[in-house]
């Protein structure tokens, strides 16, 4: 049994997989031709903090694929009169045959995939987004047609960059991390991605991250649970910001995983221009997370749609 915590608990070989029928589902999606991979199937959605793109892909998905989802709202599960994680884990694995769960600290997916016996998927933890991960490389390669780019990380180096960081390292993107002094990637993920061989580095100057690269990739500067911290940090992204004028001297597309904060860490104007790939992006995160899900729950399913 596979969990995903994060992107690297895929192997190269687990992630194309994943892409092929990403493709393949997206084609049988346009054509109206939803295949039942997951007839039968249910997942509990265990989500903590604000959700749009990662809790509608998911439950849609699911539905579209022939499953069931069931939304647990925390404060009505025995959680919240003192139940211990574990001991929830190992209840959901007994009518459920995924855990999808999207929370403030990373150690309680931890707990979660030590004590369920079920696949555990992380909508998103303070450390990592690893479906964000997929539906960028989905991206990519429909864009490109291969890996073989260069991608510009502009701003925090969060829990998206983190997962993507590792996701290019997988297929060997040559990727750029700029970052202000002091939030730059963790160490944790700066040494996997050194020890890996990928074609990587980093900078202090957006400038010159961006001077050769074919796409550039931003996320908001505050994430949650870093409200109080805005005014901060606010002022050490100064210069940051995906505009015009950062990118007068490219063509490359721009990426961001929404949502965004207009006007702050990205402009506008670039959100709505001919070089964004944004919208591609959050359509992604459907296709990836259907294949995903497949890839998890019914694996002995190919892309040649055999059983």
């Amino acid at each position: 049994m596979t969990h995903l915590l994060d992107i690297d608990d895929l192997t190269k070989t687990d992630i194309g997989s994943i892409l092929q029928l990403s493709k393949k589902l997206k084609v049988s999606q346009k054509n109206k031709s939803d295949l039942p991979l997951l007839s039968g199937k249910t997942a509990a959605m265990l989500f903590q903090q604000h959700s749009t793109r990662t809790r509608v892909s998911f439950e849609s998905g699911m539905y579209m694929l022939g499953g069931n989802i069931v939304n647990l709202d925390l404060s009505t599960l025995q959680l919240n009169r003192g139940e211990s994680l574990p001991d929830t884990a190992k209840s959901l694995s007994l009518y459920v045959d995924a855990i999808i769960a999207r929370v403030s600290d990373h150690s309680l997916l931890e707990q979660l995939a030590s004590s369920s016996d079920v696949p555990v998927i992380n909508a998103l933890s303070n450390k990592a987004h690893p479906c964000q991960a997929l539906a960028d490389l989905l991206t990519i390669y429909e864009v490109f047609g291969n890996f073989d780019v260069k991608v510009a990380w502009v701003g925090d180096g969060n829990n998206v960059a983190n997962s993507f960081s590792l996701a290019c390292s997988a297929m060997g993107i040559d990727l750029t991390i700029a970052t202000p002094e002091g939030y730059s990637l963790p160490d944790e993920t700066i040494s996997k991605l050194e020890s890996s061989g990928a074609s990587f580095s980093t900078t202090t100057s957006p400038k010159l991250a961006v001077s050769n690269a074919d796409i550039v990739y931003t996320d908001t500067w505050i994430s949650m649970g870093d409200e109080d911290k805005r005014a901060e940090k606010l002022s050490h992204f100064n210069g940051f910001q995906i505009n015009n004028d950062l990118l007068k001297s490219t063509d490359a597309l721009v990426m961001h995983c929404l949502p965004a904060h207009r006007g702050e860490e990205i402009s506008s104007d670039i959100i709505d221009s001919d070089r964004s790939l944004i919208w591609t992006q959050a359509e992604n995160r459907l296709h990836a997370q259907k294949a995903l899900m497949v890839h998890l729950l019914n694996p002995n399913f190919d892309t040649n749609h055999k059983k």
